[in-house]
């Protein structure tokens, strides 16, 4: 465990490597098309790098061959990476046939937007990186000579359109997607994870399993859940709800829209309207379909007197919200408009604090550990340059959450001044079987929302006291859970989650009216079982139950017919031979 501020990205070894390659690359393409190519941005991305750029021809597979070929030509030069800085004037002249680097300078230069388009909030210096033939437009790291670039260890990947500063009114401009790593065998590692990551995509497993769909009738981001996905869900819900009632929370309902003075006082329409979906008129007022639940659970709580003594109140709901999307970063079940948020809020007194945050931890841990989800880490947001409330009170909110954390003997770092200006929290994010870091669970402080709802509660000196409130997410959005579990399990999920948990396989027609009676009593002990009447032949059967990723296959026919029994057989494809129902029904509880 480490209370010590992560290692930023930018500062990392790997950092400058990816940059340096989208550099090399870069140079690789204008020698491809002298004096056509235009260059754009080539930033570094979490697992790699990329460069748009606009073409006078779209790119194949066989240019990103010859482009690796000339790269890894550049990298065993050993160029030094050289930087210089500049004026705006000879930035332009450097410049002066791109038109893209031309408005980024503008940029710079008015002190707006660094070289990749981000605002900034002061006058940048300009400056250059020159490697070989090749200056780019940079304020870097890199690293200190091509040679630096294992050739080994990078790859290219994909070509993919992209606007001009995310606009669609601009120009399209194709951008290379690559990746480079420090050794070949991470490579391979990294290359080995994309195409288990491919069979794993919760958005092609969906339509194969039947799970879930998006309907162009209905509206891109609004998912639509098939029965199985439904079940699935209805599992996860219950089991969350059940869990949440023995751990002292009280479940609420709340409308889906508001009026629009509720969302003026949450400062929702000040600070979150562009997120927002226009009003409807209602009676000539303006009602706002919810983007977040936690006004409607402050308006229960202030819906009567409170006392010290009533304290603490948990409040939880899967509360569907509503929330703008571009079109662009839609993505399967992951990123979508309107979602169910595992939603809860926690008002308490101020000696409270510290027991409630260590709760909602323990209590977070204990459902995704259920959910077969183990390997944590704990990032905890301290106090931002601009922020609500007083200092000592900050102070107190992050010693609760830093004491919760070490409680739970969870790993984390400090994320120095990534609070929200409301309050401090802890991201708990989790990493799935391919090792990729999911962001789950959230705990978050809130001296905002109490003060602009003028929250209130008696104390036990008879005078009115300001409750503290903290924002609880615990599976985060039920949309983007089940995309997280699908790609987890790889669609195979563990017999208590699965859709479906065994499918009856009758031999002959003949067989049918006993696998409908095993059906039965199985179900009568909420086994959930299909039986598979089709006139396809057995083995057909068993693989096309196995591509379902059902736990079991259950055959009968003669023998197991006049015996009482089934064949059982695995969706990894072990047979465990004929067993009585009996003892078939006591190797499932086990499992269970």
């Amino acid at each position: 465990m480490s209370d010590k501020p992560a290692e930023r990205y930018e500062d990392s070894e790997l950092y400058k490597i990816r940059h340096s390659a989208a550099h090399v690359m870069a140079q690789a393409v204008l020698e491809m098309f002298p004096g056509q190519a235009k260059i754009a941005i080539g930033p570094p991305i979490a697992d790699g790098f990329y460069y748009d750029f606009d073409l006078p021809r779209a790119l194949t597979p066989d240019d990103l061959e010859a482009i690796e070929k000339r790269m890894r030509q550049i990298i065993s030069g050993r160029h030094p990476f050289k930087r210089q800085e500049v004026s705006a004037e000879a930035a332009r002249a450097q410049f002066r046939d791109q038109p893209y680097k031309l408005e980024l300078i503008d940029g710079l230069e008015a002190g707006g937007s660094d070289e990749y388009g981000n605002p900034l909030a002061d006058k940048p210096v300009i400056s250059f990186y020159t490697q070989d033939t090749f200056t780019d437009l940079c304020r870097g790291p890199h690293v200190e000579h091509t040679g630096q670039i294992n050739p080994s260890a990078f790859k290219l990947l994909s070509i993919a359109g992209a606007y001009w500063r995310g606009d669609p009114d601009r120009p399209q401009l194709q951008r290379i997607y690559g990746t480079a790593w420090k050794t070949a065998d991470e490579l391979e590692q990294y290359l080995w994870k994309i195409e288990e990551a491919k069979k794993r995509d919760h958005r092609k497993l969906g339509k194969e399993l039947d799970l879930f769909s998006v309907s162009d009738e209905v509206g891109p981001g609004l998912i639509l859940w098939h029965p199985k996905g439904a079940r699935v869900r209805v599992i996860v819900e219950d089991f969350s709800r059940k869990a949440h009632l023995e751990n002292g929370y009280e479940w609420v309902f709340s409308p889906h829209i508001g009026r629009g003075h509720l969302w003026e006082t949450s400062g929702h329409l000040g600070f979150y309207k562009d997120s927002m979906y226009a009003p409807m008129d209602i009676e000539g007022e303006a009602y706002y379909a919810k983007p977040m639940n936690c006004p409607f659970h402050i308006a229960i709580f202030k819906s009567r007197p409170r006392s010290y003594r009533d304290l603490p109140r948990r409040y939880a709901e899967y509360g569907t919200v509503y929330r703008y999307e571009q079109s662009g970063v839609l993505h399967g079940l992951t990123r979508v408009r309107g979602f169910t948020q595992d939603d809860a809020h926690i008002f308490c007194r101020p000696d409270q604090v510290e027991e409630e945050i260590r709760r909602a931890l323990d209590f977070s841990l204990y459902v995704l550990r259920a959910m077969g989800l183990t390997d944590f880490k704990a990032y905890l947001a301290t106090r931002p340059e601009k922020y609500v409330g007083e200092i000592a009170d900050w102070g107190m909110a992050i010693e609760a959450l830093r004491q919760a954390v070490e409680s739970a003997r969870v790993p984390y770092q400090l994320d120095e001044g990534g609070g929200a200006f409301y309050g401090p929290k802890i991201d708990l994010k989790v990493n799935d079987a391919l090792g990729r870091e999911w962001q789950l669970s959230t705990i978050q402080f809130d001296f905002n929302m109490p003060a602009r709802f003028g929250l209130e509660y008696t104390g036990e000196d008879g005078q009115p006291k300001r409750p503290y409130m903290v924002h609880r997410a615990l599976l985060g959005s039920m949309e983007r859970f089940m995309g997280v579990l699908i790609e987890h399990y790889a669609g195979a999920f563990p017999l208590w989650l699965a859709p479906v948990q065994a499918v009856l396989i009758p031999i002959a027609d003949r067989h049918v009216a006993y696998a409908q009676q095993v059906a039965e009593r199985l179900q009568a002990l909420e086994f959930r079982v299909e039986v598979d009447q089709r006139s396809e032949r057995m083995q057909a059967k068993i693989r096309d139950a196995q591509l379902q990723k059902v736990p079991f296959m259950l055959v009968v026919g003669d023998k197991e017919a006049e015996a009482g029994a089934v064949s059982v057989r695995r969706r990894t494809g072990e047979d465990l031979k004929a067993k009585s129902l009996d003892e078939f029904v006591a190797l499932a509880k086990s499992e269970l």
